[in-house]
């Protein structure tokens, strides 16, 4: 039995296309993979630890071979904690909005929150950085909802192609569903 985390990124929950697409993505998957584990973590559900001062501060101990003490042991357990929820999974679904032409912050403070030596990555001053992750069989794939430009707030103006607005990327295998309405079988 396998572990999907769904990743969510999006605020707008119901109103939410990447959302959307995400969920007929995981009911498929659920209906190909019968004994498979399906979560979703919310990104913004507030259990995101901050990656303040304290967290800062725990790194750069990590770093330097120490142990974190007091309010930095207390923002490294929390680091640890959301680390261990990510590194449990064996397939990873993010669905991602555009936002202000990037992607949301709390994506990236959740890409702060598990980035972390000792976790996804090893560093030996002999040899340097190492990749934790890697052999462990973990796929992953990200489902982002492209903005459209126009009207008179845009920089530039986008043509009209003939390709779905949204996209899947990262999975391998026929799961790429071109839309909401996508009836492509998930590995």
């Amino acid at each position: 039995m396998s572990l999907l985390l769904h990743v969510s990124a999006s605020p707008r929950g119901a109103a939410s296309e990447s959302l959307q697409i995400a969920a007929t993505f995981l009911e498929t998957y659920r209906e190909t993979h019968p004994g498979d584990q399906v979560l979703s973590w919310d990104l913004w559900d507030g259990s995101l630890p901050a990656f303040g001062p304290a967290a800062a501060a725990a790194k750069m101990t990590v770093f330097g071979a120490g142990t974190p003490e007091g309010e930095q042991a207390i923002a490294w357990a929390a680091v640890t904690e959301t680390f261990a929820r990510f590194a449990a999974a064996d397939r990873l679904l993010f669905s991602v909005p555009m936002w202000n032409h990037g992607v949301p912050y709390i994506l990236k403070q959740f890409i702060d929150a598990v980035s972390q030596p000792g976790m996804v990555f090893g560093i030996d001053p002999a040899t340097g950085y190492t990749h934790l992750l890697a052999g462990q069989g973990k796929r992953a794939a990200v489902i982002y909802k492209p903005a459209r430009c126009g009207g008179h707030h845009s920089a530039r103006r986008s043509a009209p192609t003939s390709s779905p607005p949204t996209s899947t990327t990262g999975w391998p295998g026929p799961a790429s569903p071109a839309s909401a309405k996508s009836t492509t079988t998930p590995p």
